[in-house]
């Protein structure tokens, strides 16, 4: 029976040896080549039926089609690439950024490549010769002040993660409740009735680790009789060991409870304690940030705020996506979650 233009005509399909075409999945689907192209270019709206919109994707997938990339790259002006820049690769966290944010771009053809500014605290620069041609749009995450001047230089798309969303240099911003995990800490710490408590604040110029301390600041502001100890520290074991033992050695009364920018100081935290003959948490607590792998392999297990990386990633790339398009992306904030565990627990009397 011949098809009619209307009905899917699904037993009409290439030979297995020749390749997919959208002229194939047109004929299957019971529409042109245009509709085709418009459905599976995500601009079909208000230009194609809901309907037979469905029945192109359907024809599509029965079919084991695969669009041409590099053609419709070169028809769009568009190398389907986006730039993920992190700080550094030295914890998971931005590894998962960079596998949530992959995994969504997959879902447009879209690649991503990803860009280590080393420890996000200087100039990133452009890491191709002209990124304007060889990029589509950027993903920066928690960056320093002045990490990206060169990359906004180019004109691109830049969508900002776990960064100021008043930069209206952003085509989107997309943040994790940070100010929120931290009153979290707070609240678990002061419940335990803790008043002497240490930061160990990483020194590092971003809006994630100022909002840190800005919103501990508040927390502890509030309760008469609290008193908050901030040493800086650079991210890492030792450095969190030795800001630590500065923390706890200090002149006054020794903190009760110490909380730290990301779990690997917190690691060293529990070291610089050990070393010192003191218990954790018996004679103090100690807090993370992250919740990585870590959290779990020392002993006790880390308290520690648990941020879905994954999630973010793949909301950074969703806002790229949206930037692309052509429509506003909203800025969004990402819920963090206290996890408790053996690292904390009552003040010492």
């Amino acid at each position: 029976m011949s098809n009619n233009g209307t009905t899917p005509d699904r037993g009409a399909q290439p030979s297995v040896a020749s390749r997919v075409t959208s002229r194939d999945v047109a004929r299957a689907a019971g529409v042109s080549q245009a509709a085709v192209s418009l459905v599976l270019g995500e601009k079909w709206r208000g230009r194609v039926s809901p309907a037979k919109a469905e029945s192109v994707r359907a024809a599509a997938l029965d079919l084991g089609y695969r669009p041409n990339l590099a053609a419709r790259s070169l028809r769009m002006g568009r190398t389907r690439t986006a730039l993920l820049v992190v700080p550094a690769l030295t914890t998971e966290f931005f590894a998962l950024v960079h596998s949530g944010a992959s995994r969504a771009a997959a879902d447009r053809g879209f690649g991503v490549v990803l860009y280590p500014s080393p420890e996000g605290i200087g100039p990133a620069p452009d890491p191709f010769g002209s990124a304007r041609a060889t990029l589509d749009g950027v993903i920066a995450s928690s960056m320093a002040v002045d990490a990206l001047a060169a990359l906004r230089d180019t004109g691109l798309p830049l969508v900002m993660l776990d960064n100021d969303p008043q930069d209206d240099r952003a085509a989107a911003t997309v943040n994790l409740d940070i100010a929120d995990g931290i009153r979290q800490v707070a609240a678990h710490l002061l419940g335990l009735g803790h008043r002497r408590i240490g930061h160990l604040a990483a020194d590092i110029d971003s809006w994630t680790f100022a909002l840190r301390a800005r919103a501990l600041d508040r927390a502890l502001g509030e309760i008469p009789g609290a008193e908050l100890r901030r040493v800086p520290t650079a991210l890492g074991v030792t450095a969190g060991l030795t800001a630590a033992h500065t923390a706890l050695t200090g002149p006054g009364p020794r903190p009760t409870a110490l909380v730290c920018d990301d779990d690997i100081v917190a690691a060293g935290a529990c070291k610089a304690a050990r070393r010192l003959g003191l218990r954790v948490p018996e004679d103090v607590s100690v807090t993370g940030f992250d919740d990585l792998a870590l959290a779990v392999a020392v002993e006790p297990e880390l308290t520690t705020v648990r941020l879905p990386a994954e999630d973010f990633g793949a909301a950074g790339m969703r806002a790229l996506m949206t930037a692309l398009d052509g429509r506003p992306a909203p800025a969004r904030t990402l819920p963090v979650e206290l996890v408790t565990r053996g690292s904390t627990g009552p003040a010492p009397a």
